[in-house]
């Protein structure tokens, strides 16, 4: 894949919420320079990733990019408490199938979010994985999950085809508003 292919995967969830985004389990910023390029200045990242020569490497490739987009760069685990403000969008890519309790940390990472706020999702279309990729997630199993934790709306953003597990998928939920339930299933 390519930055066109990583664009193409979260535009649908992310230009029509601008704001404060995170980006969560970042590694060198595949995500975040598309999350930048989509975002065209009409937002900022907030770049997680417990790494930090990852979050080094896409500093400097930020820099040469998008020079003029507004990135901090937190070195943290989301799988633990982190300092984040309220925020419009949250965008994990390719990092979440590494967590087995997925429930556990979504619910923690949701109290970020702001209520009507989005969460985009990138992952591997499957739900047995491999050494490189433990804990994939398939859009079935997602849209599943994505109820369970207070995320609702959830429809499936693009699809690409993908050497390893068949397909990589986008999805983009929103946090239910305060006061409104929804029922899943």
């Amino acid at each position: 894949m390519d930055h066109a292919d990583h664009v193409g995967l979260i535009r649908a969830g992310v230009e029509e919420r601008p704001g404060i985004w995170a980006d969560l389990g970042s590694g060198t910023g595949a995500f975040t320079l598309a999350l930048a390029d989509v975002l065209g200045g009409r937002g900022s990242i907030i770049s997680v990733d417990r790494d930090a020569r990852a979050l080094a490497e896409q500093r400097a490739r930020m820099a040469q990019a998008f020079p003029a987009a507004a990135v901090r760069y937190l070195e943290g685990d989301f799988t633990r408490p982190l300092e984040l403000p309220d925020l419009d969008g949250i965008l994990m890519a390719n990092s979440l199938h590494f967590i087995r309790d997925k429930e556990l940390v979504l619910r923690r990472l949701l109290e970020h979010l702001q209520p009507g706020g989005r969460f985009a999702l990138v992952e591997y279309d499957a739900d047995r994985g491999n050494p490189w990729v433990p804990h994939p997630i398939s859009f079935d199993m997602w849209q599943r999950i994505a109820a369970e934790v207070g995320l609702t709306g959830t429809r499936l953003g693009a699809r690409v085809p993908s050497r390893f597990l068949g397909a990589i998928y986008s999805a983009i939920s929103e946090k239910v508003p305060e006061g409104r339930f929804e029922e899943s299933g």
